[in-house]
């Protein structure tokens, strides 16, 4: 099955109004206008600052949850901080446990364990919890938690109090009977923006605004809530802009042993960048949960001795290699298939075997999604037939919208428009599969369903300088909702033939009339090339190999220059 063409989307340039700018590179000034930033908020966008940082008081329940944990504090009272096995639920407990153990409060980190345990609260990982340690009389959830209307009711019953701070949605049943809920989707304010991990530093620094603490310098974790809300793919904007802006810096020069080692493994060197956190540093954090020990994750944060920090970023790097292993064989059986048996013309893709891992089915739905753009389930199905799958999905395609038009055939399912998770046994998938394609036949036109790529300049190759991307840089950090500016150039030749590097890569030399660049083009190696010359639309990286420091030309696509342009 071929992939799609794109249509290119050209952005509007902005006329640039008088007097807007002030020195800033007009560039800069077309991308912030073309972004929605406001003329007045350049500066601020461009240089945000810490001390614009909002009162954490301003945050539903914080004030209950503040008055809480010093309760526990003060008493010597057990804590157990509950997280997620991603990214943000491990930075979470971990910032979270930190600034309690800074105040001199007994507590622990928990996370469940992803195969044979799940998601968030349930019984099976409570349950392990209250084995392993002494019975806490706080549990504080992060990054879960709001929907667990049962299992905190159970705990309340049992004596155990629990505080939830979480971003995910409220459920139908509304908040959960508890101490506090600190979530901003809970309120009528701000901060709708943050991960979890971001919500853990408002309560930490109104923990410290309530009780200053000489011992915890809330700065020293803007590293780790800088990872965590790059790794959850929030948007970057208001406050999440900041603190990453901040984090990033730190994270370049960070203390903490287990990040430093982590570091090291990844071959992060330099002043990072959010892509070395989103394809670098974060998949490694999150492969431990993939492979169900996300305890090894919890340890390598949190580690303190050097020699044990490095042998536990090793370990992660071990657990990564595991999962891109398992990835490339799943992605593999999963492309063979799909040509054996999916119809080109069937507008979704569902998949499943009884041979593929649960925690890496997700980064494989994403790949397939991405490769045919259809909306995507990849299922995993254990022995006794149940199929647990992660789906990833188009511009225009709610994966909850068509979950909810398929209940009938799921045991469940949850998540987000783009990305979503689903339970469905094994004899139900062929039917989930032709009612999920029904639902998107029938709700989204083939025209709105059509893969497009948003073009914000076209530029030459003259324009292309090291002066260019310093100017650039200043509109990091890129994420959602300030995507990585895409360039386009048309009329372009290779000079040479494509050079193949491993897993497909492509290394090209190219020349517009007599400026010449280098360029990568990553996983083309199977794709069938155009007639030269070519309109490529392309991101620029700084490139530093042996001392020297040069513009990198990374190709996102192309296209024959004869195209409509």
């Amino acid at each position: 099955m071929s992939q799609k063409q794109s249509q290119w989307i050209l952005a509007e340039i902005p006329d640039i109004p008088p007097g807007v700018g002030g020195g800033i590179p007009e560039i800069l000034v077309k991308m912030m206008l073309q972004r929605g930033v406001d003329a007045a908020e350049m500066q601020r966008f461009l240089h945000p600052r810490l001390m614009d940082l909002q009162d954490p008081f301003l945050l539903p329940d914080m004030e209950a949850a503040v008055d809480r944990i010093f309760v526990a504090v003060d008493a010597g009272e057990e804590v157990c901080v509950y997280g997620d096995y991603d990214v943000d639920g491990i930075t979470s407990v971990t910032l979270m446990s930190a600034v309690i153990e800074a105040y001199g409060g007994r507590v622990r980190g928990f996370i469940p364990r992803r195969g044979p345990e799940g998601y968030g609260l349930n019984e099976a990982a409570l349950k392990r919890c209250m084995a392993e340690g002494v019975r806490p009389g706080l549990l504080i959830t992060v990054d879960c938690g709001t929907a667990s209307l049962d299992e905190i009711a159970a705990l309340k019953e049992s004596g155990v109090e629990v505080i939830v701070v979480d971003h995910h949605e409220l459920p139908p049943g509304g908040k959960p009977d508890c101490v506090a809920v600190v979530n901003p989707k809970c309120g009528e304010g701000g901060f709708q923006y943050l991960c979890a991990a971001g919500v853990v530093f408002k309560l930490a620094h109104a923990l410290l605004k309530r009780r200053p603490c000489d011992d915890f310098d809330l700065k020293d974790y803007l590293d780790l809530v800088a990872m965590a809300t790059v790794s959850d793919i929030v948007p970057l904007v208001d406050e999440n802009r900041l603190l990453v802006k901040h984090g990033l810096k730190r994270m370049g020069m960070t203390q903490k042993p287990g990040l430093r080692a982590l570091m090291d493994v990844a071959q992060v060197k330099g002043p990072l960048t959010s892509a070395d956190v989103g394809f670098r540093i974060g998949p490694r954090i999150n492969a431990a949960g993939r492979m169900d020990r996300p305890e090894d994750a919890l340890a390598a944060l949190g580690a303190k001795d050097p020699e044990e920090a490095h042998a536990l970023a090793e370990l992660l790097d071990a657990h990564n290699k595991d999962r891109q292993q398992q990835e490339a064989r799943i992605h593999k059986e999963a492309l063979d298939c799909l040509e054996k048996e999916h119809d080109p013309a069937d507008p979704v893709i569902v998949l499943g075997s009884r041979d593929w891992h649960p925690g890496v089915v997700g980064i494989v739905a994403s790949r397939m999604m991405r490769r045919y753009h259809k909306p995507t389930f990849i299922i995993a199905i254990d022995e006794h037939g149940m199929g647990k799958g992660s789906g990833r999905s188009i511009g225009g395609v709610s994966l909850m919208d068509a979950i909810n038009a398929n209940r009938d055939l799921l045991e469940a399912g949850g998540g987000h428009a783009m990305a979503a998770g689903v339970s469905v046994h094994e004899d139900k998938l062929d039917d989930f599969r032709k009612g999920f394609a029904r639902y998107v036949e029938e709700n989204v036109s083939e025209e709105d369903r059509a893969p497009r790529l948003y073009i914000d300049a076209d530029i030459s190759f003259s324009e292309l300088s090291l002066e260019f991307l310093k100017s650039y840089e200043l509109l990091q950090p890129f994420g959602s909702a300030n995507p990585e500016p895409l360039f386009m150039s048309r009329e372009v030749y290779l000079t040479e033939p494509p050079r193949e590097l491993k897993n497909h890569h492509l290394k090209l030399s190219m020349k517009q009339n007599e400026c010449w660049h280098d360029a990568m083009f990553f996983g083309a190696g199977e794709r069938e090339l155009p007639e030269q010359p070519w309109d490529i639309a392309f991101t620029i990286h700084r490139n530093v190999f042996r001392g020297r420091t040069s513009l990198q030309v990374v190709i996102q696509d192309v296209r024959a220059h004869h195209q409509e342009k």
